[in-house]
């Protein structure tokens, strides 16, 4: 009796420190962060993750999409051909060149918004809205719309003649439609950095700013020596963020094409992502287009490392 009196005596104490052991893990931080990462990362496994383990397997075989059961491996062919095809630097070309000209420029404009978003001034609800509704609008409706604007003598074709550039229609032009492409996205997406930042310029502690002012900081020292420096994570943020979304250009190319050939005019605005439509998509070569798909990320990965670096650098 005695013997089993102490066997369940053990057993309850086992008992009690199981659950103990359960309620710290389940009240603990990291336990309550996976647990909300938990759909995000069977999400990101799910379309993300496996479709590109099957892009990266698929770059290495012959495989035509209509008949995928009759791959057949054959090592590095796909990527030795893309890197002879004059085609794929101009695509990437066209991408960072896009990337250069409206990442930078859409940073700047969205912190400048946020900045005045966040002034006490009367129906700021309301130009938050405004300025915040082209992120959410469709791409192909903007885009339609200021194709009808950048025509050739419309008013503002005809104002921006007067800085120096072309009265010419901007999107069937080898010179300026990739800069009409880059107009676009920055357009769009000026709205989701002006958010994202004015969420950090609201995190900025108020003693900074009344430290400085004791100090004699005049506001733009507030701005470079608090504001930018606070923000720099937020800043990484968007520019990769951006970075990514740049690189992904498709619907906007897709509609000053429709009437020709994707990337028109002349392959003025084929990029990365429209290289791997046609040739992986349109031409059925789903190993070679795999292949180039590999390489985009690849392309990203590594942008992605040097901006980090960059302002790790200038932190």
């Amino acid at each position: 009796m005695r013997a089993g009196g102490d066997t369940t005596a053990e057993r309850r104490i086992t008992t009690k420190e199981s659950q103990s052991w359960l309620r710290k893990v389940l009240d603990s931080d990291l336990s309550v962060g996976w647990l909300f990462s938990l759909p995000f990362l069977m999400l990101w496994v799910w379309w993300f993750f496996y479709p590109f383990l099957q892009s990266f397997i698929r770059s290495f075989q012959d495989a035509n999409f209509a008949a995928l059961d009759q791959a057949k491996f054959i090592g590095l062919q796909n990527y030795v051909k893309i890197l002879q095809d004059h085609e794929f630097y101009r695509a990437v070309l066209h991408s960072l060149e896009i990337v250069v000209i409206a990442v930078p420029l859409q940073t700047i404009i969205g912190l400048i918004m946020a900045i005045l978003v966040n002034q006490k001034i009367k129906g700021k609800g309301l130009f938050r809205t405004l300025f915040f509704i082209p992120y959410i609008t469709s791409q192909i409706a903007i885009t339609t719309v200021f194709m009808t604007l950048f025509k050739q003598g419309t008013f503002v074709t005809d104002f921006i003649g007067l800085f120096g550039f072309g009265n010419v229609t901007w999107f069937a032009d080898t010179h300026y439609a990739l800069v009409f492409i880059a107009i676009l996205f920055i357009f769009q997406q000026c709205g989701f950095s002006m958010i994202v930042y004015l969420s950090g310029l609201q995190e900025v502690p108020k003693d900074l700013y009344e430290a400085g002012q004791i100090d004699g900081a005049s506001r733009w020292a507030q701005f470079r020596y608090i504001t930018v420096p606070y923000l720099k994570p937020i800043t990484f943020f968007i520019v990769s963020v951006a970075t990514i979304l740049g690189f992904q250009i498709f619907d906007q190319i897709a509609a000053i094409s429709r009437y020709g050939a994707l990337g028109s005019p002349a392959g003025a605005t084929n990029t990365v992502v429209t290289y791997f439509y046609q040739n992986g998509i349109r031409y059925l070569n789903i190993g070679y287009g795999s292949a180039a798909v590999v390489l985009f990320f690849f392309i990203i990965l590594i942008i992605t490392f040097l901006q980090k670096k960059l302002l790790d650098e200038k932190g």
